[in-house]
């Protein structure tokens, strides 16, 4: 197992990240990491920050995007309370089995780096279903500050979404009533709770099995 200082490379892609995000169409905000825990995070994935998923766990507390909409997690931060470590780890076990859970969205959508393809799947809230976006970390991280983000999100928001997204704390998100995999009303016209990530993803896995076994 190495330390972190042997994980630390000259070619450390923070500065990618630091650019992509300076010149990206999407709004975003890179948190700083504590130094203590970019450290313990880094140790822990063993990822060279060569690599931007490594360099993100070392340098940032996570990556707000879109206002809040986004959230890339790295080694935790008030703005995103998720660090890569602790929110995989639950209780000696993995949190999500297929790969490394690095990123939510405000409405339950969660992305995860897969270990079998070495590439990123969307658990989406109106499917419950993982899609394989066919795109590697370093790609998939680029899309983020991109204005591909928008038009992917497009049948997802509503008028004003903007500042009730921005009202919320980094640990929450929104439960959507009824559930956005069920036909009915416009999201704008259903009802929205802010509530913990953490039982978003229980509830997608919980209604996702449901859905299978249907």
């Amino acid at each position: 197992m190495r330390t972190w200082d042997e994980l630390v490379s000259p070619d450390d892609a923070i500065a990618l990240i630091r650019a992509w995000s300076k010149e990206g169409a999407t709004a975003s905000v890179i948190v700083e990491a504590s130094p203590a825990q970019g450290r313990a995070v880094l140790e822990h994935l063993q990822v060279s920050t060569r690599s931007p998923l490594g360099a993100v766990a070392l340098h940032t507390g996570g990556i707000v995007l879109d206002g809040g909409w986004l959230r890339v997690l790295g080694s935790g931060s008030e703005q995103v309370p998720r660090g890569l470590d602790a929110w995989n780890d639950l209780a000696g076990a993995r949190r999500c089995e297929a790969g490394l859970l690095v990123a939510d969205d405000v409405l339950g959508g969660f992305f995860g780096w897969f270990d079998s393809s070495r590439t990123i799947h969307y658990l989406a809230p109106d499917t419950l279903a993982w899609e394989d976006l066919e795109l590697g970390y370093t790609d998939w991280l680029h899309w983020c500050f991109s204005d591909r983000v928008a038009s992917f999100y497009e049948p997802l928001r509503w008028s004003g979404w903007q500042a009730e997204v921005g009202a919320l704390a980094g640990d929450r998100g929104l439960h959507v009533w009824p559930p956005l995999f069920t036909k009915g009303a416009a999201l704008a016209e259903r009802s929205r709770k802010p509530v913990p990530v953490e039982e978003l993803w229980d509830l997608a896995l919980d209604l996702g099995k449901q859905l299978r076994k249907a």
